[in-house]
């Protein structure tokens, strides 16, 4: 199998969701812009989002108190500075949104903005329970009609094309593009480009239950990583405290709204609402992490399956009014929301540390840029407050994309780079080999660095990495990479960011609890890890 000829743009941006389209639709005017994405457009995280967008629009609320907001839900970990420069920028990225012909829930003559858990105000602009959808396809259609921005659909980034794979080595340690694997033809195709920017998402898919996409296997962190960029926080994987507990449907979510518009958590078995033992003041509309590990704490107890999430008692035409996606969904799985509580269990749905990046969202790597959720810039702390990461997406895309475009002139243009070596592999014939790690990973990731975890659990989830690495290793070294081959590297490698992490941090704070460090440190940190 022979790679075909480099390919170069002006910029090269590997994610085709918020904050890579947003970077795209922001360089398109000055550069030639070429975006990979994995699979399809519309198969990312982007589009899976259901809640909405985070903005301070209504009267009587404040930039300062929504930054408090954020601040409070990341434990005091969130870098303030970054906070205010996201939330301030805010209002401005949904009149883009709109301008793009997003067709967000109106109430009169202004924006119908819901309410979610850590929110002292209602402040989400959203497209009724599907907003991430009418995004991406608003995003999608400008994109597509630009002349200078390029899609190419099912490139599987492999890892990132750095000085030492120039035909002559310069030694300056740049970032020139990437080797991605094409699924249309089988070749390792390589793309240069003077600037590249990361928007490929978290890291989902270490878990065995998540609400991510299939794809989230923390491509660009795994990949920043071993390029020689420093990750941070990876300890704080957010777990969604309500996904729908179905045999047949493993990742459905029911987004947060359904709590910020009256949703009771009812444990089954004693039938009373149960959020008044954990958190008695803001009940359901607590942040995240605390009604995840309620809801854990619940079924732990009680040996339960799941809880209710129950919204029967608000009227019909309400519930389907504000959640149509949601209710179509759970008639055809035989549950009526108007009439019948929800079965709920929480699921890892956020990955909240990842590539170390500033407010320009430059990595510590000359070239390569980073925004969204692969991304540690400071905003979320040890836990991420609702609809702030789409937010995230559109400032920190713009961001990426206006420091790229001011210093363009200077970008060096990329030097001729090695192609893929292919020749001293072959096809496998134990393709078993993938799909018994990958499940395993995600089983002990589960069970050993979940909602609650210890020093022990987290050790022997360790020791399973180091032994996996080997074995993917010799596997990667022998055999031809498939999609499947390169997301098990990738997926191996954020577990290993996320268990180094969690045994790093000697306190419980945020997502990540240690039954052997209950406290909350006075001074808290990042957890910085340095290739």
């Amino acid at each position: 199998m022979a790679t075909s000829d480099p390919q170069t743009a002006d910029v090269l941006i590997i994610g085709s969701g918020a904050a890579g389209l947003t970077a795209a639709l922001n360089l398109a005017d000055r550069c030639r812009v070429t975006v990979l994405a994995k699979g399809g457009f519309d198969e990312g995280s982007t589009a899976w989002a259901q809640g909405g967008i985070a903005a301070v629009l209504e009267p009587g609320d404040t930039f300062d108190n929504h930054v408090e907001d954020t601040m409070i839900a990341g434990t005091g970990l969130n870098d303030r500075g970054v906070v205010e420069f996201v939330v301030e920028r805010a209002p401005a990225a949904i009149a883009r949104l709109q301008a793009l012909g997003v067709p967000f829930a109106t109430e009169g003559d202004a924006l119908h903005l819901t309410r979610e858990g850590g929110h002292s105000h209602r402040r989400i602009v959203h497209v009724a329970d599907a907003t991430g959808w009418a995004v991406q396809e608003a995003l999608l259609k400008a994109a597509r009609a630009h002349p200078n921005i390029t899609m190419v659909p099912d490139m599987v980034a492999i890892d990132l094309a750095t000085s030492r794979h120039e035909a002559r080595y310069s030694g300056a340690g740049n970032v020139w593009g990437v080797y991605a694997f094409n699924k249309a033809t089988g070749l390792v195709e390589t793309y240069t480009a003077r600037a590249t920017i990361l928007a490929t998402g978290g890291a989902g898919r270490t878990y065995q239950f998540s609400t991510a996409p299939r794809g989230a296997t923390g491509d660009g962190i795994a990949m920043a990583w071993r390029a020689g960029a420093r990750v941070s926080n990876m300890e704080f994987m957010q777990f969604h405290p309500t996904c729908l507990w179905n045999l047949e449907v493993k990742n459905f979510l029911i987004t947060e709204a359904v709590r910020g518009e009256g949703g009771r958590l009812i444990n089954p078995t004693t039938g009373k609402r149960f959020m008044t033992y954990y958190d008695q003041e803001r009940m359901e509309l607590a942040p995240r992490d605390v009604v995840a590990r309620a809801i854990d704490a619940e079924i732990k107890r009680y040996g339960l399956d799941y809880v209710h999430l129950d919204i029967s008692h608000m009227p019909a035409d309400f519930v389907r009014g504000h959640f149509p996606n949601i209710y179509d969904k759970l008639i055809g799985l035989g549950i009526d929301m108007t009439t019948q509580p929800i079965p709920v269990v929480p699921a890892q749905h956020y990955t909240c540390g990842g590539i170390v990046v500033d407010r320009d969202g430059r990595t510590d790597l000359p070239g390569l840029y980073a925004a969204g959720e692969c991304t540690q810039s400071g905003l979320h702390g040890a836990n991420r407050l609702a609809s702030n990461s789409l937010l995230e997406c559109f400032v920190f895309g713009e961001a990426a994309a206006r420091a790229i475009a001011a210093g363009f002139d200077a970008l060096p243009s990329p030097p001729p780079v090695r192609p893929w070596d292919e020749s001293r592999v072959t096809d496998s014939d134990e393709e078993v080999i993938i799909k018994q790690n990958w499940t395993e990973i995600r089983r002990f990731m589960w069970n050993y660095v979940g909602i609650v975890r210890t020093t022990k659990r987290l050790e022997r989830a360790a020791h399973r990495i180091k032994l996996l690495n080997e074995e993917v290793a010799d596997y990667y070294g022998h055999f031809r990479v498939t999609p499947d081959l390169i997301e098990l590297r990738n997926l191996l490698q954020a577990a290993d960011l996320i268990v180094r992490s969690a045994l790093h941090r000697h306190e419980s704070r945020g997502l990540h609890y240690n039954l052997d460090y209950p406290h909350t440190a006075d001074a808290p940190a990042d957890t910085v890890l340095v290739p």
